[in-house]
């Protein structure tokens, strides 16, 4: 029978981890990624010496798979060249045995190394969500200069707990803005209700911004949208729209038009595609 009943009691073991991780790769997405701990924090690897990368405590789901590091590790990183550069790729490998046995290491691929300019090493081809018997996911990128290695560069994309609220950094002093937030897999969903104050906000054509909030670093809008927002404005209800480009979301005034300091207001939300 091809169609199982996963959640429910079937009398034998039937869920397997090919059926946990095709339904944490719809939930997160079906790329890899780095999940906040207990604190909320979204840790980075360091490196303790020339040679040794740590590796704190961290949760991650691969391709659907989830995987902790629960106690702090550490990896070797081959010793530079005096004149050359390098960048070496911390990278978990994922395995899986003739008895669909899987486990997960850490490795270290190593880059050329060259005078100038280098280039990541080439990650092996290989899918978890597609049965591969081997798979790589970078974590970090390590660049290295003669015998000098620099600070890691944390390769994997952030996922921000389910249904879980995303503080946004208000740039705007002309705004009193609340709002609320969600997290669900690719998308962050933003309601707000802002308030002018100070001085009025006179736009004198079409598509004139003024920014409400700065996203938090891991949650650019992977492109540019815009919905529709009701406001009290002089062009009427629908002379205001919200967008969201980069790591901005912003009012945009729908023609020219006024919201004044003494009362103005606009309402809206906004679904953001998370990069």
């Amino acid at each position: 029978m091809s169609m199982n009943l996963l959640t429910g009691k079937a009398g034998t073991n039937h869920v397997t981890s090919g059926d946990m991780g095709a339904m944490q790769a719809a939930v997160f997405g079906a790329g890899n990624y780095l999940l906040p701990t207990a604190d909320g924090s979204f840790p980075n690897v360091v490196m303790k010496d020339s040679n040794t990368i740590s590796v704190p405590v961290m949760n991650m789901v691969l391709e659907g798979r989830f995987a902790r590091v629960t106690a702090a590790e550490t990896v070797k990183v081959s010793s530079g060249v005096t004149g050359k550069k390098r960048n070496d790729l911390l990278c978990i490998k994922y395995s899986r045995d003739g008895q669909n046995i899987e486990s997960i290491s850490f490795v270290v691929l190593s880059g050329a190394s060259v005078e100038s300019n280098p280039s990541d090493p080439t990650v092996p081809a290989g899918s978890i969500l597609g049965r591969a018997s081997t798979a790589y996911v970078p974590v970090a990128r390590i660049p290295i200069d003669g015998i000098n290695v620099g600070k890691p560069v944390m390769l994997l994309s952030r996922r921000g707990s389910l249904w879980d609220s995303v503080s946004l950094t208000r740039p705007n002093a002309n705004w009193k803005v609340d709002y609320r937030t969600a997290v669900i897999g690719k998308m962050l969903i933003v309601a707000f209700q802002a308030n002018r104050l100070n001085t009025n906000w006179n736009a004198a054509k079409e598509w004139e911004v003024s920014q409400l909030f700065t996203l938090p670093a891991g949650f650019e809008a992977a492109f540019e949208v815009h919905c529709a927002a009701v406001s009290n404005s002089t062009m009427g209800l629908h002379g205001v729209e919200v967008q969201a480009a980069g790591n901005a979301i912003a009012l945009r005034s729908a023609g020219k038009m006024t919201i004044n300091s003494n009362g103005g207001w606009v309402e809206g939300c906004i679904t953001v595609p998370l990069q």
